[in-house]
C-alpha cells in the first residue's frame, strides 16, 4: 500500500466515526485540498486537473449548501448559504480565469470557516457521537443542540464522494 493509499484509508476512516461537525471539517478539508491541487495546476499549465480540482470542491460546497435547514439553523444557515453561494462563483471564475488570487483567497476563506468548525467541534463531540452526515438530493437534518447550523452525518452510498 502507497502512502497516497494510506492516507486516503485513515481520512476514510476518521470520517466516517468522526461527529457532524468533524464531518464538516473533513468536508473543509477536501475543498482545501482540491483548491491546493487547482493551484498547482494552474501553475503547471494542466488544465484537466485544474477543472476536475475546483469541480470536485464545487460539488461538495453544493452538497453542503443543500443540506443546510434554514428553519432550525436560522440565521447561521443563511449567512453561510450566503457563503457558498459567493465561495462557488469565486470559484468558477478562479477557474476560468486561472486566478492565482482569486484562489488564495478561496483558501482563506476556508481555512477560517475550516478553523471555526473546529473549534465548535470540540465543543459539541461528547455530546453526539451517533450523528451522521447525510448528503443527498433530499436531506432530512438533525442539528446537534450545541450548535447551529449543523448537519446530520452519514454519507449515504451514491455517485457523490468527497
Amino acid at each position: 500500500m502507497n502512502l497516497k493509499n494510506t492516507a486516503f484509508a485513515y481520512q476514510q476512516s476518521n470520517a466516517v466515526s468522526a461527529s457532524a461537525v468533524g464531518q464538516v471539517v473533513a468536508l473543509y478539508d477536501r475543498i482545501l485540498r482540491d483548491l491546493r491541487q487547482a493551484t498547482q495546476a494552474v501553475e503547471a499549465g494542466e488544465v484537466e486537473k485544474r477543472v476536475e480540482a475546483i469541480t470536485h470542491a464545487m460539488t461538495i460546497v453544493g452538497e453542503l449548501q443543500g443540506v443546510l435547514d434554514f428553519e432550525r439553523g436560522g440565521e447561521p444557515a443563511k449567512h453561510l448559504n450566503g457563503f457558498y453561494n459567493v465561495a462557488r462563483a469565486m470559484m468558477m471564475q478562479a477557474g476560468v480565469t486561472c486566478s492565482m488570487t482569486t484562489m488564495q483567497e478561496l483558501v482563506s476563506m476556508f481555512t477560517r470557516l475550516r478553523a471555526a468548525w473546529a473549534k465548535a467541534e470540540h465543543s459539541v463531540a461528547p455530546t453526539e457521537p451517533t450523528q451522521r452526515l447525510r448528503i443527498s438530493s433530499q436531506p432530512q437534518v438533525a442539528y446537534p443542540q450545541a450548535v447551529e447550523p449543523a448537519m446530520e452525518t452519514a454519507v449515504e452510498s451514491g455517485s457523490w464522494r468527497a
